[in-house]
């Protein structure tokens, strides 16, 4: 199974990252030719479902993922059930900075850590491939969460 682990520090407050974090549409704004919609639910509690599909001309996928756990705004665990794509991903937020209270968002000098680790599993992709999937995974979510995260506040609930 490939795994990475994606670090990002943020002056965001752990409330405004965990809305932008689980705006599940906006993932596929940085994957190419791919849509990610909630199928399943609000999005917003276990059971819900999140599909993310990629489709390139005839070659298409779905990677749905199913959210098992959900404490906002610290935590978010997702297990990927696709026939392609399987494993799992974690989603953690944790307030930095003097004063900070994880979920105010109202200290001055608060910021965010937030963690995003993932594993994956290619169906009939040889392991030995599993460092370069880990490879793509870090640069395409890497994309994903940097984009998250930097855009203005106005358009995150957008």
């Amino acid at each position: 199974m490939a795994r990475f682990v994606l670090t990002r520090l943020t002056p965001l407050p752990p409330a405004d990252c965990w809305a932008r974090l689980t705006a599940w549409p906006r993932h596929g704004d940085r994957v190419p030719f791919t849509r990610v919609s909630v199928v399943r639910g609000t999005g917003r509690q276990p059971g819900d479902v999140i599909l993310a599909r990629t489709a390139l001309g005839p070659l298409r996928f779905d990677d749905p993922m199913e959210l098992v756990e959900l404490v906002a705004p610290t935590h978010c665990l997702l297990a990927k059930r696709g026939r392609v794509v399987r494993g799992g991903a974690e989603l953690r937020i944790r307030a930095v900075g003097a004063g900070s209270a994880v979920g105010t968002g109202s200290a001055v000098g608060t910021g965010s850590e937030v963690v995003w680790a993932e594993e994956l599993r290619i169906t009939g992709l040889p392991r030995v491939f599993d460092p370069a999937v880990a490879l793509a995974g870090r640069l395409v979510f890497g994309r994903v969460l940097d984009h998250l995260l930097a855009t203005p506040a106005a358009s995150a609930t957008g």
